[in-house]
C-alpha cells in the first residue's frame, strides 16, 4: 500500500498544547477507523507553523477524506516513490 507524506500549514502549531494535539490525535482516530483499515496514521512531526504526517493509504483521495472530515488542511500530499538511509550508502 503506498504511503504518503501530508504537509499541513497551521499556524502556531508548535504552540499547540499536549491537550489539545491529544485531542486532534483522538479525533483523528476516530475518523481513520470510520474510513476502515486500509488507512493507517504513523506519526507526525510538529514545527512552528506546519505538521508533517506519514499516513498509508490507498490513494490520496483517502488522504484528502480524512483531512476534511478532521477539519485540517492538507496543503501538500506526496506519495513516497522510495526510501533511503544510511544503509543506503553501504
Amino acid at each position: 500500500m503506498p504511503k504518503f507524506i501530508i504537509e499541513r500549514e497551521i499556524d502556531g502549531a508548535g504552540q499547540l498544547t499536549d491537550a489539545q494535539l491529544q485531542d486532534t490525535s483522538q479525533q483523528s482516530c476516530d475518523i481513520l477507523r470510520q474510513l476502515g483499515p486500509g488507512v493507517q496514521w504513523i506519526e507526525s512531526y510538529v514545527t512552528d507553523n506546519k505538521v508533517y504526517c506519514v499516513y498509508i493509504a490507498p490513494d490520496e483521495q483517502h488522504i484528502l477524506d480524512h483531512a476534511e472530515r478532521l477539519g485540517l488542511p492538507a496543503n501538500r500530499v506526496n506519495k513516497v516513490q522510495r526510501m533511503i538511509d544510511p544503509t543506503t550508502a553501504e
